[in-house]
């Protein structure tokens, strides 16, 4: 999220042009450290030959965790569920997609997919005119996945500390609730976060057929492990 800033100092009249720029400045910088952190992780996986099945599960996972913390995030704290923040976090998504295009779908996989409730979200942040969207348009053309207790929430916790405009009109706010009233009485239905899912399952069928024939020719033995007799088998191959 974007670091924490008052309504007052992010009113148009408290920004001079190079505080706007030296604050954008900074905000990107955020994104671009995390690339590099993928990038680096990335690299280190595929020098040491761990299988693409292992690498694609575990970026899938990585995105999944990124989705959930968001998203979360939006609907917990209402100075992240803004116009300027949703703008922030969509030029981070802008980001995060051009690294899984250029990691490709060998091992990147899904990623992209798995940020699709943190997208949808900033999707509605950022739209303009949102009075005049009747709840149709926005739960199946820009927030098909949310529920509807999600999109009441975002919808309440919303504010537009850039143009000042609204959220959605109040029909949309009563035929929120009245969906919600009908839908009460389903336990799961009462609760508008994501739930972190720590597994990333996979078969041994699909690991073996993933990995591929490594030469350790060229792999020179690690000194602690020389001396060790039960080690010297590495040492016949080098």
């Amino acid at each position: 999220m974007a670091p924490r800033m008052s309504r007052a100092s992010m009113s148009k009249g408290s920004r001079s042009p190079n505080m706007i720029g030296a604050t954008q400045q900074v905000l990107s910088s955020h994104w671009h450290s995390i690339i590099k952190i993928l990038n680096s992780l990335l690299s280190k996986l595929r020098a040491n030959h761990v299988p693409p099945l292992l690498v694609c599960k575990l970026f899938t996972q990585v995105f999944s965790f990124i989705n959930v913390q968001l998203f979360n995030s939006l609907l917990l704290r209402r100075e992240c569920c803004s116009f300027s923040n949703g703008e922030y976090i969509k030029s981070g998504l802008a980001e995060l997609e051009q690294w899984i295009c250029e990691a490709s779908e060998q091992y990147a996989g899904t990623s992209w997919d798995e940020l699709r409730y943190i997208r949808q979200a900033v999707g509605f942040l950022v739209i303009h005119q949102k009075a005049k969207k009747t709840l149709d348009e926005i739960m199946q053309d820009i927030c098909p996945v949310l529920t509807v207790q999600q999109l009441y929430r975002i919808s309440t916790m919303y504010w537009d500390d850039k143009y000042g405009t609204q959220s959605v009109s109040r029909e949309v706010f009563a035929s929120m609730k009245m969906m919600m009233t009908r839908s009460s009485q389903n336990a799961s239905a009462n609760t508008f976060l994501l739930d972190d899912d720590t597994s990333i399952p996979f078969s041994v069928d699909e690991l073996t057929k993933g990995m591929s024939d490594v030469d350790l020719s060229d792999v020179e033995t690690p000194p602690l492990l020389r001396d060790i007799s039960a080690f010297h088998f590495l040492q016949e191959n080098t």
